[in-house]
Parts: structure tokens; C-alpha cells; sequence
């Protein structure tokens, strides 16, 4: 039996066009919230299509503006690249564009900064400082040999 909403393929297009106006989302994003809606995999996939055409959806970029977010806004570090996994991003595509947003010397300065701010005036001898600073730039997505290099240098200087 088919479904109603699949009678006409607007009803989709709309929430689509609706879930998109909150912010940028990737085709899997866009299709797997039509599905719960309750649209069939081909309205989901003709809805995908038209988006696509009418370049409101395009993974490539939707990947190099989320990547350049994480790392500008929020000092994210390159390891964060899971969460483009999750949102359907190919994984040739995440390599490149998180090495666009990350460069290669430019994360350490991130993450340096973001030491400084989270645990100004702190020991870092300390072992349970040392540690809680450790987790705090893992969970930031920075490699653990940057986190070794950071750690070694006292807070404050350069």
C-alpha cells in the first residue's frame, strides 16, 4: 500500500527545504530526516536529486564550511573528522578539506591557545591538572603527539 505523502513528492521537497533552512545538512542528513518523516526511499532519492540540481545541497562544500567552523569557531582540531563520517561525507572528501581547514602548523597554534585559555595560571606538573589538559585537547580532536609537545611547555610562555 502506498504511503500518501508519496502521491505527490512536494510534501518532501518542503520539509527538506524546511530542515535545510536551520542550517547547512548533508544529503544523508537530508534524506535519513525524510525517511523518519515517513517518505519512501524514491521520494527521498528524487527529493535528493532535485536538491542537488538546484544546489541546495552539495556535500563538498557543506564538508569544507563545517570543517572551517570547527576549526575557526570552536578550535577543533583535525581528529574531529568523525563527525563528518557520521553525516554521510566520503571519506577521500574529509581528508582533503580537513586538511584545508587544519593546515599543518596551524594546529598547534590552536591548541596552544586553547590550553592557555582553559588552564591559565594551572601547573601542568600537577598530575591530575596534566590530565584533565590531556583529555581536554583529546576530546578537542589533537593528535597525542602534538598534546606530548604542548604538555612539555609551562603555560605563559612562548
Amino acid at each position: 500500500m502506498a504511503n500518501k505523502r508519496d502521491e505527490n513528492p512536494e510534501p518532501a521537497f518542503d520539509c527538506a527545504l524546511k530542515f535545510l533552512s536551520y542550517r547547512a545538512r548533508s544529503e544523508k542528513e537530508v534524506g535519513k530526516k525524510l525517511v523518519q518523516l515517513g517518505f519512501s526511499e524514491k521520494t527521498v532519492a528524487a527529493t535528493i536529486d532535485k536538491l542537488r540540481a538546484l544546489h541546495y545541497l552539495n556535500d563538498e562544500t557543506f564538508a569544507r564550511e563545517w570543517a572551517r567552523g570547527r576549526a575557526e569557531g570552536r578550535g577543533y582540531g583535525p581528529l574531529r573528522e568523525r563527525e563528518l563520517r557520521q553525516k554521510g561525507i566520503e571519506r577521500s572528501m574529509i581528508h582533503e578539506v580537513v586538511r584545508e581547514a587544519f593546515g599543518q602548523g596551524e594546529g598547534k597554534d590552536k591548541a596552544r591557545a586553547l590550553l592557555e585559555k582553559r588552564f591559565h595560571g594551572k601547573d601542568l606538573g600537577d598530575r591530575e591538572i596534566l590530565s584533565r589538559a590531556v583529555a581536554f585537547l583529546q576530546r578537542r580532536g589533537y593528535s597525542s603527539s602534538m598534546i606530548a609537545e604542548l604538555v612539555k611547555q609551562p603555560l605563559g610562555d612562548d
